[in-house]
């Protein structure tokens, strides 16, 4: 959530900056994101004034201006806004000023052959709004020389906070400010109901036929409104957090969405046909919504209806039919409660997300449904004109009074904090919540706001995070005498034992989420755990692979400029037999940069990731040398460019390049997965002796065959290897050759042999003998030596 500090002060009385505001809110719990002040990037720009304005000689939409920036001269500009004039007063970026908007740090240029020192700015350029057809046109009493953003009061710092899902009484700016004043941070400032008086009965009737998915449907009508423009600060405090100004009307339910946490619907009763009823959909029926985008809906989500078709998916966004717009004279504004459960399925169900939606589903203040509708409908009045209808009450929101045993004890049992009992009671007072006189334990009445609290261990956090966690003493366990035995299991000491490995290899650790979208587990092989109440859309099955975290990690990292990416990580499966270990690795980029001794960059290939994989089934204790490469390797690999690396039946691994149907914002990627539950557990080996060097010279003895391009190298060398296992004790590949003098459909192959002699030296009939069984060997697989 992105907020002002100005917003922030007209709910708290504050004389704290906003950097001691966000570490209060980040010791409260709220996870500042970031803190940002727009006046700092906007330094540069000065107001300034256009003395002459004259026609380009080489363009007819352009002018030469000579603008003053306080010192008295004219200063050559080319300007192409419509609006430049002799007089004006605008705001001027000179040469290395940023612009934000543009992204582009000016200098002096040429412009069509006239030389420009600088730029004139738009609104948009500067991140002020969406105003683009002209420069921005400032009053006649704006000082000549001074600071644009210090002159326009945008010394406004802003802050973006994550709020975590149990905290929904914070999903208002009202909620931070309540928890900033119970820390002591300021004085919470009253929110003064207005006695609305009646005019009349409402223009249109309103009722619940859904009392589970909308227990309660309150409205007012306001008749005569002029929707035009909101006011400047109401326009200001929404473009601060993120939001783009509409009408009036519009502009008063974000303010009171972001503002107090409690989101309305205005309709325009003209195209309104009958009353409004809150009902189930109907199957097939649809809804234009404001994001321009059509819904199919169904029996499963609650909806907004008059007589003839569906205005609003409850609780998650209007629809175009009923939108109000500048030529609106009638409203109706709705404040309803609806059930969080049904409006968490709703927005999953069709992939919709809003401002609305984040609220409900996390439970808004049911005590609030009125209150937050004459508010609201007073400030319409105020800004917009009109006359108020009495209230509709359709239902009624559930205000279950709720009251928490508490013994006051239980905060140094659960928190350890030794928290004197006045304290604690303050605290919680202060947060809202009421504690009965008497001795404990204490009857304690949670708010209405706060519907995650249910227990004493929940008012024990209250408790502690407002006195501070920093305060809790870090205690060491018991421990009893003597040296404890180690702890760790096999498959603990494994994965230690991996992780280590991967790094020494010069691999960066990723930790991704185990949920991915029901998309994303599609391409890679599809998935098989489907949560019933997942956070998101994009969060709603556990990934049978672990590689879609690694490719979107490695894709963020490349939109970011890294050149090589080298990325594994440790974690579980979720497969229909149940979870199963495994270990991922990534290669994307440049296996090595570009070099004046190597000459350009080499891309990652299979054979990288093949490397690696050989290298965590030796750490495993698999046996390596007695694995296959077979093919194919699943649909998410590259056919042709993986392999997967199988002992028996079992296959211990896959690696290869990956298809490009997955690879998302990479261009090109190598990937391989060590399955370690099918990795053979090692076996007790028996104590070896001392090794001593042979005292006979190896022999070595290079081969150059030809064979069918269809054989594998793999199974070449172990051919060679098996010819005389007495005497051979190394071959290696070290040649692979296509071309001028190897037939068609054929590759050279070249392995280098090394003979060990044990006890005596090898004479040339005993190395003859050996190479004759190599060639036979070989020609049982289609090979013939090479001429």
């Amino acid at each position: 959530m992105r907020f002002p500090l100005s917003w922030l002060k007209r709910y708290l009385d504050t004389e704290a900056s906003a950097t001691d505001l966000a570490d209060a809110m980040t010791r409260l719990g709220l996870e500042v994101e970031s803190l940002e002040n727009p006046a700092e990037a906007l330094k540069p720009f000065v107001i300034a004034k256009v003395l002459t304005a004259e026609r380009h000689p080489q363009a007819d939409k352009l002018q030469v201006l000579s603008v003053d920036t306080g010192d008295g001269k004219g200063l050559q500009v080319v300007c192409g806004a419509p609006n430049a004039r002799a007089g004006l007063l605008g705001v001027f970026g000179s040469p290395g000023a940023y612009v934000p908007g543009l992204d582009v740090t000016l200098k002096v240029a040429a412009i069509r052959g006239v030389e420009s020192n600088g730029m004139m700015c738009s609104a948009r350029e500067l991140q002020l709004g969406e105003d683009h057809e002209g420069i921005l046109d400032l009053p006649a009493d704006a000082p000549v020389g001074a600071g644009y953003a210090e002159w326009a009061g945008l010394n406004d710092p802003v802050f973006e906070v994550a709020i975590t899902p149990n905290r929904q009484d914070c999903m208002g700016v009202y909620g931070i400010a309540r928890d900033l004043a119970a820390a002591g941070l300021g004085t919470l400032k009253p929110l003064v109901v207005p006695a609305i008086a009646a005019q009349g009965e409402s223009l249109v009737p309103v009722r619940t036929d859904d009392p589970k998915g909308c227990p309660a449907f309150f409205a007012r009508s306001v008749a005569g409104v002029r929707n035009g423009p909101s006011p400047k600060w109401l326009q200001d405090i929404l473009t601060r957090a993120g939001l783009r100004p509409i009408s009036a009307l519009v502009d008063v339910t974000n303010y009171f969405a972001i503002g107090l946490g409690r989101p309305l619907h205005v309709y325009d009763v003209a195209k309104l046909k009958g009353g409004l009823v809150a009902r189930r959909a109907k199957p097939g029926e649809t809804l234009l919504a404001l994001n321009g985008k059509s819904y199919e809906l169904d029996d499963s989500m609650t909806v907004i209806a008059d007589d003839t078709h569906v205005h609003d998916i409850g609780g998650i966004m209007g629809g175009m039919d009923s939108g109000v717009s500048e030529t609106t004279t009638d409203v109706l504004v709705e404040a309803a409660y609806f059930d969080p459960a049904r409006i968490g399925a709703t927005g999953r169900a069709l992939g919709l997300t809003s401002d609305a939606r984040s609220r409900f589903e996390r439970g808004v203040d049911p005590a609030f449904v009125e209150p937050g509708l004459d508010l609201a409908v007073a400030m319409i009045v105020e800004l917009c004109g009109g006359t108020a209808s009495e209230i509709l009450k359709a239902g009624e929101p559930p205000l279950a009074e709720k009251t928490v045993g508490f013994d006051p004890a239980r905060t140094l049992a659960l928190g350890g904090l030794d928290v004197p009992e006045a304290e604690q009671r303050a605290i919680l007072e202060k947060l809202g919540f009421v504690v009965a006189e008497g001795a404990a334990p204490w009857a304690v009445a949670v708010p209405s706001w706060r519907r995650d609290v249910d227990g004493a261990a929940d008012l024990v956090e209250e408790i502690v995070r407002l006195h501070g966690l920093d305060k809790v003493r870090s205690v060491a366990l018991p421990r009893p005498d003597g040296v404890a035995a180690p702890t760790a299991t096999p498959a603990q000491k494994l994965e230690r034992r991996l992780k280590r490995l991967m790094a020494a290899r010069g691999l960066d650790e990723a930790i991704t989420w185990s949920f991915i979208s029901e998309a994303e587990a599609a391409k890679f092989g599809g998935c098989h755990w489907k949560l019933d109440n997942p956070l998101s859309a994009e969060l709603a099955v556990m990934r049978g692979s672990l590689l879609p975290g690694l490719v979107s990690a490695a894709g963020r990292n490349a939109a970011r400029g890294s050149q090589s990416l080298r990325l594994f990580q440790h974690g579980r499966r979720y497969l229909a037999e149940g979870e199963r270990p495994t270990l991922a690795v990534l290669l994307a980029g440049d296996a090595t940069p570009r070099d004046w001794r190597f000459g350009k960059a080499r891309a990652f290939d299979a054979f990288d990731a093949k490397a690696e994989v050989q290298a965590a089934l030796a750490a495993a204790g698999a046996p390596v040398e007695r694995l296959q490469t077979v093919q194919p390797a699943s649909d998410h690999y590259h056919p042709g460019r993986s392999a997967k690396l199988v002992l028996g039946k079992a296959v211990l691994a896959e690696f290869g390049e990956l298809h490009p149907d997955v690879l998302g914002d990479l261009d090109r990627a190598v990937a391989a997965e060590i399955f370690l539950d099918a990795i053979p557990e090692r076996r007790q080996k028996r104590a070896r002796p001392a090794f001593t060097p042979p005292a006979l010279q190896p022999v070595r003895r290079d081969f150059a065959f030809l064979v069918p391009e269809t054989v594998q190298a793999e199974a070449l060398v172990r051919a060679v290897k098996g010819a005389d296992k007495a005497l051979i004790a190394d071959a290696q590949l070290f040649d692979r050759f296509a071309g001028a003098g190897v037939p068609e459909g054929q590759l050279s192959l070249a392995v280098a042999v090394t003979l060990q002699p044990l006890d005596k030296t090898l004479t040339d009939a005993d190395i003859e003998a050996v190479a004759r069984a190599i060639v036979a060997a070989a020609g049982k697989l289609g090979a013939t030596l090479r001429g």
